[in-house]
């Protein structure tokens, strides 16, 4: 079914809830596992109905955020998500705590019960309010980004339509968009840090309120973190401060060189060839239909799953001034089709979405096929291996994009995966320290976040923006306010797709199945099991990123 005919009716609460009640009744009344597994397809009915009337409304707001009837039911959900969320945890504990789990592990996997395990310890009725104002608050910081107006030249442009000037090939009209953009974020810094800070205060009253010191641990919970901890991730974290930023800060010099630059100022943070960045060629349904060759050529089940895509218009890509910015991947249960929403504002962002959205998008279609839903639950450091890998299968499409600059745009694309792992790491010891520390003051946490800078990226010079060198610029980060703790995993899964990357320029057939092997395998084991099963090295074993930038140098050289 196409989107815009899929019918869209608000999910009565209430009337939920004693669908939920009726279920968990049944539960007990079972006298089998098979009896139990049997009313647990029911639950598969309930919840797949009610988050694809939620997601469709999610969409429908997203795309234009001044629609009045759309803005009413965000604000509903936001409401009544965290008790929704109770509703499920409820019934799931049912299932944790039967008699007859034994059984049911046999059915939907031991990955499934760690993971309600996870969720019983980050859901309580008593945050409930709490979790109310945790999304409102994250609506009024998404509504402010999507409704920025910048004069540009005479015309009004949000954020996302900015970005092309960003990196625009002359260092003069990028100097003046980053000075515009920038002025934004500083004429509305004393309400993100409000927010922020409001945020911060509330994850860390929901936590206390569950027992735990602070957010962290309620935060690796709600990330379904299942099988490694914070310090495993402080062990990738210094992984990548020994092993890549030198390889990172040496891609940044050669770049410099390139663009004949006696250094970098940020205003070239994004930029990686003289005469500009490589852009897609066509127009954005002609990037689509590109889109569609490629998946149709690269395998029967990518073909399969791009012309499900395009023929159901599971897209909304065009940039629009009062449209969400930024992207992602979200899924329609009810018809199991997966559907990307993004921003086109004609730079090589544009294909990135064809590959990098698509790569989850593909995915999703491929676990749909499974009948138990639970294998459908992969966590983020996975799923973001499937989308950051399928980029570099894909390169060799990109001339279907780039025409004759398709070459610029892979080695754009190597330095700059390369590049976001410093950042990305970055970004998420800031949180540790963010939630750590929830008494900083907006001041402290810029500045927590301007040294982090000198560490990461050491190159960066911001003088002359004072916003900027006063530790600004993790304000424009989405995941920052409204996905605690979610940012880490693209870095993990970075070293993933580059150990792919090695891979398929050696033997392409034999790394292409094993990324579909890894799609298949979804959440049927742990992230720490999936990848040795499809023979990738373990990100946070130490010498796993020594030796992906061993094999990325000789590359490059």
């Amino acid at each position: 079914m196409k989107f815009q005919e899929m019918p869209y009716k608000r999910i009565d609460i209430d009337s939920l809830k004693k669908d939920f009640e009726e279920l968990e009744k049944r539960l007990d009344a079972a006298t089998s596992g098979e009896e139990q597994f049997e009313i647990h397809k029911k639950y598969y009915e309930l919840v797949g109905h009610a988050t694809t009337q939620m997601t469709i409304a999610e969409i429908r707001h997203d795309v234009d955020m001044t629609d009045e009837f759309y803005s009413a039911e965000q604000d509903y959900y936001d409401e009544k998500r965290p008790v929704f969320q109770n509703m499920m945890v409820s019934y799931q504990s049912k299932l944790f705590n039967s008699k007859f789990r034994p059984y049911l592990e046999e059915k939907i996997g031991k990955v499934a019960f760690k993971n309600i395990e996870l969720q019983m310890k980050s859901v309580d009725e008593k945050i409930v309010p709490l979790m109310q104002e945790e999304n409102q608050l994250n609506t009024r910081y998404n509504k402010l980004l999507a409704t920025a107006k910048i004069d540009w030249n005479g015309e009004v442009l949000n954020l996302s339509l900015m970005n092309p000037y960003l990196t625009n090939s002359d260092r003069n009209v990028r100097v003046e968009a980053w000075k515009k953009y920038s002025q934004f974020f500083a004429d509305n810094q004393e309400e993100l840090d409000d927010i922020y800070d409001k945020l911060v205060k509330n994850r860390t009253a929901q936590a206390q309120k569950l027992g735990y010191e602070n957010y962290l641990t309620l935060g690796y919970y709600r990330m379904m973190r299942n099988c490694y901890g914070r310090e495993d991730v402080k062990t990738f974290r210094d992984q990548v401060k020994r092993d890549f930023v030198p390889f990172a800060e040496m891609l940044h010099d050669r770049r410099r060189k390139r663009l004949g630059l006696s250094k970098l100022h940020f205003e070239d943070e994004g930029v990686y060839f003289v005469n500009g960045n490589p852009a897609p060629v066509g127009t954005p349904e002609e990037i689509l239909e590109a889109g569609r060759k490629m998946y149709n050529e690269l395998s029967p089940e990518t073909a399969e799953f791009m012309n499900f895509m395009c023929d159901n218009n599971l897209f909304d890509v065009i940039g629009r001034k009062t449209k969400k910015t930024g992207g992602y991947m979200t899924f329609l249960q009810d018809y199991k089709a997966p559907f990307i929403f993004a921003n086109f504002n004609g730079t090589s962002g544009d294909a990135d979405v064809i590959t990098h959205e698509c790569g989850h998008a593909f995915q999703g279609f491929v676990a749909a096929k499974d009948p138990i839903l639970e294998h459908a639950d992969i966590t983020m450091e996975t799923a973001e291996t499937h989308s950051m890998s399928m980029e570099f299968f894909t390169e060799p499409w990109m001339k279907l994009f780039f025409g004759d600059r398709y070459q610029d745009y892979i080695d754009m694309h190597l330095e700059a995966s390369a590049a976001f792992i410093p950042y990305g790491t970055m970004v998420d010891e800031f949180q540790d320290i963010a939630y750590a520390n929830p008494g900083l003051s907006p001041k402290d946490r810029n500045q927590a976040w301007r040294d982090l800078e000198r560490q990461y990226k050491p190159h960066l010079d911001y003088s002359g923006n004072e916003y900027l060198d006063n530790g600004g610029f993790w304000q424009k980060q989405h995941h920052i306010y409204d996905c605690p703790l979610y940012y880490i995993d693209y870095c993990i899964a970075q070293a993933d797709a580059f150990q792919y990357k090695v891979w398929m320029d050696k033997d392409y057939k034999a790394a292409w199945n094993s990324y579909l092997k890894l799609c298949e395998l979804s959440a049927k084991d742990f992230f720490t099991g999936l990848v040795p099963q499809v023979g990738l090295n373990n990100p946070f074993e130490d010498g796993c990123l020594r030796d992906v930038v061993k094999n990325l140098e000789a590359k490059i050289r």
